[in-house]
């Protein structure tokens, strides 16, 4: 009898169940994910339900799908599933790109079939989510869909809670995740690990965001401490969604009384409305505090990374505590880099595991810990800006 890498008997392989909002445009991130898993000697299936369906019915015109009478849409949506099921049947990888909700005409109605979706049983459940204004521009990009920054935020709420309730309901405790694009190439690594990977430890890297926005020396040496945790484990990372900033360009053109913002969202200008951006400022603040203990929820262990500021002053944000008391309390490892020469204060020193001076010394305990072969330390010399001397 063969058992995968999930406990699943009599069968080998991986299966995904991967969804997300309109806009979120899965399938090109899903092709790097099967491309990286190729070069890793994994072949993945890649089921793009929406091109699945489109095909099944070649008179329904592009883009109007959801426009068909809801028992049409049901019945094409079963059709395609039982040829998914058929490929499941055959391919020991697979990834379903799907659709947990539609909100359209009709209203807010489910995307999948309960008994389609227990047959496929799933190893993994993901969410993949990005920011707002990277939706709204693929959106007026793509879609001819009428929505505001508002409309985004809630499908995408509507999205993960929808995707997480199907997950808890198929017994899939602690393997349903929420992944943010960010730079593709690092999130797609990401999930190839969660799919074949299983002794990979995750992390929830934490630092300070907002107040450090315009201090690049501080910027460059977070993004390093980053990017060294990415090459090595996998990394739910809350910079990979970083709304914060639509806030503070609509801050900073209100000072100035000017009432749109011009920013760069996928490589092309795209203008916003300030007022547009100010009337979600409630809404985006409140998914950032709930998505990033999410974030920390899903992870083994938190790592986080306390520069120093000016005139030797910590840079620990309030965030920051929060996140390590949440991931305390959680039960999660703890463990923080603690860069100023001020000594830390009990309520970071009595929440943490462990409190290192530089990244190179976590490491070093991570290879103790098994977590980290000997042979990676090296690679982690030319990892973080020399000139700040932070290692060696």
């Amino acid at each position: 009898m063969t058992t995968n890498l999930f406990g699943k008997k009599d069968r080998d392989g991986v299966r995904v169940v991967l969804t997300g909002q309109v806009g979120v445009d899965k399938k090109p991130f899903l092709e790097k994910v099967c491309a990286i898993a190729t070069e890793r000697g994994h072949d993945i299936a890649l089921c793009n339900v929406g091109d699945m369906m489109y095909a099944e019915a070649p008179d329904v015109v592009k883009g109007r799908i959801l426009d068909l009478p809801r028992t049409r849409l049901n019945t094409l949506r079963r059709a395609v599933f039982k040829d998914v099921l058929t490929t499941a049947s055959r391919e020991p990888n697979v990834i379903v790109n799907t659709h947990a909700t539609f909100r359209w005409k009709h209203g807010l109605f489910e995307a999948f079939d309960f008994d389609h979706m227990k047959a496929f049983d799933a190893d993994l459940y993901i969410t993949l989510v990005d920011n707002v204004d990277s939706i709204h521009q693929r959106l007026l990009r793509d879609h001819d869909l009428p929505h505001s920054l508002k409309d985004i935020m809630v499908w995408r709420e509507e999205e993960i809670l929808a995707t997480e309730i199907l997950a808890h309901a198929l017994g899939a405790h602690g393997r349903y995740f929420v992944l943010a694009r960010g730079e593709d190439a690092t999130t797609a690594d990401s999930l190839v690990r969660l799919m074949f990977e299983q002794g990979k430890k995750r992390i929830y890297p934490s630092f300070p965001m907002s107040h450090v926005m315009d201090m690049p020396d501080v910027l460059a040496e977070i993004d390093a401490f980053r990017a060294a945790l990415a090459e090595h484990f996998i990394c739910f990372d809350p910079g990979d969604l970083d709304e914060k900033r639509l806030l503070f360009e609509a801050g900073e053109a209100t000072k100035k009384g000017e009432t749109t913002i011009t920013l760069d969202v996928n490589g092309a200008p795209l203008q916003f409305n300030v007022s547009d951006v100010t009337s979600v400022a409630r809404d985006i603040d409140g998914q950032i505090y709930a998505r990033d203990f999410k974030l920390i929820d899903q992870s083994d262990m938190i790592v986080s990374y306390v520069p120093e500021l000016a005139s030797g002053i910590p840079g620990l944000s309030s965030g920051v505590e929060r996140e390590l008391q949440h991931a305390f309390e959680g039960t999660k490892e703890v463990y923080v880099i603690w860069r100023p020469k001020k000594e830390p204060s009990p309520f970071v020193t009595e929440t943490a595991t462990r409190v290192f001076s530089t990244v190179e010394e976590l490491f070093k305990h991570f290879q103790e810990k098994k977590y980290l072969g000997d042979y990676q330390l090296n690679l982690l010399r030319n990892t973080v800006p020399k000139e700040r001397g932070r290692f060696g």
